[in-house]
């Protein structure tokens, strides 16, 4: 059991290199005139999710909108691309989310002290803030600023991981009990279908949230 799950977690370099190219495969570009049903549900779902990250930014804030749809879209399809028997979701390495994570935090923070230096700083200080508390104040939100690539990877992670790990072991409880008792099988099945459909909910909402909070840093910078 314990080597089962350690190998969850052990993964090969290749391995990780596929699964990062795969969503590219399930989204082609469209080169006909008359699309066909997938290729109109795709842009459907990419003109609803840039309608909900945009509604917040100016005219300027609309040249961010391929980079928010295609990390929104890559986030969402290798957290699904987990579900599937026999495959690997890479957002379940904390390394992954944090070259994502980080990068994308960086560009947030150099637009900010670029084009509204003033507002950029005003937010370490809120104010109305008393004057014995601001060195404390200061201090407390230059580490919330720092820490905040860090909790979009260990966000993802963790509940990407959790889901992964609580399907496996239950599925491992479904295999185990299979000489006890059938009634047992068929509750610990329906857990399994139960989870597996939570946790489609739960990659798809992962996405969307890694992504609008990087849009709402964005909004705060620039």
């Amino acid at each position: 059991m314990n080597e089962e799950l350690s190998a969850f977690f052990d993964v090969p370099v290749g391995t990780m290199m596929l699964a990062i190219a795969f969503p590219a495969i399930l989204l082609p570009t469209p080169n006909r005139l008359i699309t066909n049903r997938w290729i109109t549900i795709q842009q459907w779902l990419i003109q609803l999710i840039m309608k909900q990250l945009l509604s917040i930014h100016n005219a300027k804030g609309l040249s961010w909108s391929l980079m928010l749809i295609t990390l929104t879209l890559f986030i969402g399809l290798t957290n699904l691309l987990g579900l599937l028997p026999y495959s690997f979701a890479p957002t379940t390495q904390l390394t992954v989310n944090l070259s994502m994570a980080i990068p994308l935090w960086t560009g947030t923070v150099v637009l900010g002290f670029r084009y509204k230096i003033k507002v950029s700083l005003a937010h370490l200080l809120p104010q109305g803030t008393p004057t014995f508390l601001i060195p404390m104040i200061i201090i407390i939100e230059t580490i919330s600023l720092l820490i905040r690539p860090v909790t979009l990877a260990v966000r993802l992670t963790a509940n990407i991981t959790a889901g992964h790990l609580l399907i496996h072991l239950t599925g491992t409880a479904t295999l185990t009990l299979l000489s006890i008792h059938s009634m047992t099988i068929t509750v610990t099945f329906v857990t399994v279908i139960l989870l597996t459909i939570l946790e489609l909910a739960v990659a798809l909402i992962q996405a969307y949230v890694f992504a609008l909070l990087i849009s709402l840093y964005l909004h705060e910078s620039a």
